[in-house]
């Protein structure tokens, strides 16, 4: 069996090396002729896998992805060819539900605002949704769930619906893009939705860029308007509109799930995926390759306590007022906001940490946090 994936995939070839032939491409050098005689086709979302790449090849047996995203894939071309859509979906939820709670506390930080005493709105109970919203219980701050298609599902939990979220003091979007129909989420934001957005209020868009109609975004801050509003995501990446990035409160560049586990677990999900399509027994873990972070233990400062000590450790992890430097920064430099995806720097999740507590009574809210009791 031949095996190709992308030289983006982490630990591709550990994971990939025993199960047939496998063989490292670009995604610049990557084409019909290159990959025509691949069995499995293994690939993040720089490459574009569509009737072009695979009109030679007459074996392809499996297509997977690394991401959560699967826009890079012709879903109806791949359906064509009794190809599944195979990708790892949720791989960085816990990467962007750990952005966000940075976001949290630095806003909350430069507000003076005492979480528990808001509410947030969580748009999207998918992966991101799920995870952000097992966090927040931990921390004990109150929040409601919108999510129209689940809900009409018949998911049991208790969902509210957008009228209710925009009365939120922190609304924070973790949606797909759909386009058209019942569940558009295309413009979600708008120029009226964002019309009724108060300045005290907290808007958090860490899914796609098209969520929020970035044009009447920045109408509205032009307009006089003092929105408080952290971006990961843009509408036209990479060529962003660079006149909105100085309005933005903390701004990013499409990293909030680029942790080293959430692009690793892609390839562990692949991994598995591939072992049970063609009958292998999966015996490798990401687990074994990843590298202990240095360092790897976090001593709680005892005469903190409540907010302030589960920001300290929050932030001691991920702060993203380093991302969001850098990126208002440099963001005018060419070709920058690519650059800055590629080359981000190493960040781990809370897990990858261990944390001595003490006798601190936030002990169970930290670990339930995600950290690491060892």
């Amino acid at each position: 069996m031949k095996i190709y994936y992308e030289d983006s995939l982490p630990y591709a070839a550990e994971f990939f090396s025993e199960l047939g032939d496998s063989r490292v491409f670009s995604h610049k050098d990557v084409n019909a002729k290159l990959v025509a005689d691949a069995d499995v086709l293994l690939v993040r979302s720089t490459t574009k896998v569509n009737a072009q790449l695979l009109d030679l090849n007459q074996n392809i047996a499996y297509v997977g992805t690394a991401t959560a995203g699967t826009n890079h894939l012709d879903e109806e071309y791949l359906r064509s060819r009794e190809l599944g859509i195979h990708s790892a979906a949720g791989c960085n939820a816990v990467a962007v539900a750990e952005y966000v709670l940075s976001a949290l506390f630095v806003m909350a930080l430069e507000h003076d605002w005492q979480l528990v005493d808001k509410t947030v709105g969580i748009v999207g109970a998918g992966h991101v949704g799920t995870r952000l919203s097992a966090k927040l219980t931990a921390l004990g701050i109150r929040h409601l769930l919108c999510d129209p298609p689940l809900a009409d599902a018949g998911d049991p939990r208790d969902f509210v619906d957008m009228s209710q979220i925009m009365q939120c003091d922190i609304i924070t979007l973790h949606v797909p893009l759909i386009k058209g129909g019942r569940y558009n989420t295309g413009h979600m934001f708008d120029a009226k939705r964002l019309d009724a957005l108060k300045e005290t209020q907290l808007l958090i868009n860490a899914c796609r860029g098209e969520v929020i109609d970035n044009k009447a975004l920045l109408a509205c801050f032009e307009a006089g308007r003092a929105l408080n509003v952290v971006l990961d995501v843009w509408e036209n990446e990479p060529d962003i509109d660079q006149a909105l990035v100085p309005y933005i409160a903390l701004a990013t560049a499409h990293i909030a799930g680029h942790t080293v586990e959430g692009k690793a677990r892609g390839t562990e999900m692949l991994y598995q995926q591939v072992c049970g399509q063609f009958g292998f027994t999966a015996t490798k873990k990401l687990s074994d390759y990843l590298p202990v972070p240095q360092p790897d233990r976090l001593y709680v400062d005892e005469t903190l306590r409540g907010q302030a000590l589960l920001s300290a450790l929050v932030l001691s992890v991920y702060d993203i007022r380093n991302d969001s430097k850098q990126f208002k920064e440099s963001i005018h430099l060419p070709d920058q906001f690519r650059y800055i995806r590629k080359n981000y720097s190493i960040r781990r999740e809370f897990a990858a940490l261990s944390v001595n507590t003490g006798n601190n009574p936030g002990s169970e809210a930290i670990y339930a946090l995600g950290f690491n009791r060892k």
